[in-house]
């Protein structure tokens, strides 16, 4: 295959780069920053330098580069994860505007397939999520419905893939998160009833890799581990990966007052489960539990 990612300099993207050139295809990895040229060609892709909203300039990339597949994983979040629905603003323009702007570069290109990264905390639904995410609800389903979309019309195979929350060694979220721990400042909540799903980002990377060629045009998967966990208990994996002591406990009310767009988004119960891409894309998650995934993280980082 010849695959156009647009994003590839990201958290899943540089995984995603390296599992599609070690299986010998043809690699041309969309970055906005020249800067990040030199890491995406050691990696073994050609670099293509764009803004994913400048519509002419990401088309003459992607008619350039021939791809039979794209893969869309265009996010602009902070390193560190979002911490207020601000932080969400300019990843929904890249999935209302960018899905536009790449969905036709890549028909103009003849490619064959196209496959969206989405993100399974917000869903396909405004139930119980935050009033001030909304809008990125909004544009997350415009990215979803315009992939469908094509995919119906004959332009494009379209394949959604909902990923759950990335970790992973080199997870800007999971180093913040790390070294919360190791300053015992990344709590655990008392009598938590959150149920959230994870999913380490090799193995996200892995699940896009099969969806490329097995998934059927036109379907919906969710990429979790084997079973979604607590905000306490990712806290506590965190800290033992660590090496740090355990999380001090807190009251809910405190985690509103001082991280209130946080502590609502870890508030959610999502019970997600993977057999669907299990049996359609024979595929695995090689951590099933976030226990595993952190276990070898640090491994990583002896």
């Amino acid at each position: 295959m010849n695959v156009f990612i647009a994003g590839g300099s990201g958290a899943i993207g540089v995984p995603l780069v390296r599992q599609l050139v070690s299986a010998g295809h043809q690699v041309t990895a969309l970055t906005r920053s020249p800067g990040n040229a030199a890491m995406l060609r050691s990696l073994g892709a050609t670099p293509a330098i764009a803004d994913a909203l400048d519509a002419d300039a990401l088309r003459r990339v992607v008619v350039a580069a021939h791809p039979t597949h794209v893969i869309h994983q265009l996010t602009a979040l902070p390193k560190g994860g979002p911490t207020s629905a601000g932080d969400l603003a300019a990843t929904s323009r890249l999935r209302g505007e960018g899905t536009r702007n790449l969905m036709a570069a890549a028909v103009a290109a003849g490619a064959v397939r196209f496959v969206g990264g989405s993100f399974a905390l917000i869903g396909a639904s405004k139930s119980g999520v935050p009033a001030n995410v909304h809008e990125a609800v909004d544009a997350q389903q415009s990215m979803e419905s315009q992939i469908l979309d094509a995919n119906r019309t004959g332009a494009i195979e379209g394949v959604v893939l909902r990923y759950g929350l990335f970790y992973g060694p080199a997870v800007g979220s999971t180093v913040a998160m790390i070294a919360l721990a190791r300053r015992r400042l990344l709590p655990a909540i008392r009598d938590d009833r959150s149920l959230l799903p994870y999913i380490h980002v090799d193995d996200a990377a892995a699940a896009t890799v099969a969806a490329l060629d097995r998934a059927p045009s036109g379907s919906t998967y969710d990429i979790v581990d084997d079973e979604p966990v607590s905000f306490s208990e990712m806290a506590r994996a965190v800290a033992n990966s660590a090496g740090a002591p355990r999380p001090i406990a807190i009251p809910s009310w405190l985690l509103r007052l001082a991280a209130p767009y946080r502590a609502r988004m870890v508030a959610l119960r999502l019970p997600l489960s993977n057999g669907k891409a299990r049996v359609e894309l024979g595929w695995r998650p090689r951590f099933p539990t976030i226990h595993d995934g952190l276990a070898r993280t640090r491994a990583h980082a002896a």
